[in-house]
């Protein structure tokens, strides 16, 4: 499934992100995935939240500098491999992976990759067609 993924740049600052995710907060936006990647001089938090057209303007008005950018979200196993099976299914496709990352979910056995591929209509339709599921629930 394709979701608006939310990407703030922090400064690498004690308290950037707690300031960050208190605003979505005060927003009720719930935050359903992270990751925070380290550039030097700044970072890049990506987020997956309920709400992300709201997110992005509750952001920016709060000074943030923040973009949507589509990722494809899609269940595997939560097993050895699983990654490596749905960076080879793209690679096999000729889907050139950008950035992956993972999160298991409360419900035993459910785990989620949010990968960004440079379209991600073709990267969701690769996956899907590889047997990979939609079952993400937001």
């Amino acid at each position: 499934m394709i979701l608006e993924q939310i990407s703030v740049f922090v400064e690498n600052r004690a308290g950037a992100v707690a300031d960050i995710t208190q605003t979505l907060a005060e927003a009720d936006i719930d935050i359903k995935a992270l990751t925070l990647a380290d550039t030097g001089d700044f970072g890049v938090l990506r987020l997956i939240v309920d709400a992300p057209k709201k997110a992005l303007a509750v952001l920016k008005l709060a000074g943030s500098v923040a973009s949507l950018t589509p990722v494809v979200v899609t269940s595997m196993g939560n097993e050895p491999g699983s990654v490596a099976k749905i960076a080879r299914a793209l690679a096999d496709a000729g889907v050139s992976l950008e950035y992956i990352y993972a999160f298991v979910a409360r419900e035993a056995g459910s785990a989620y990759a949010v990968i960004r591929v440079e379209n991600a209509e073709a990267g969701d339709a690769v996956l899907l067609k590889a047997g990979y599921g939609e079952d993400f629930k937001l």
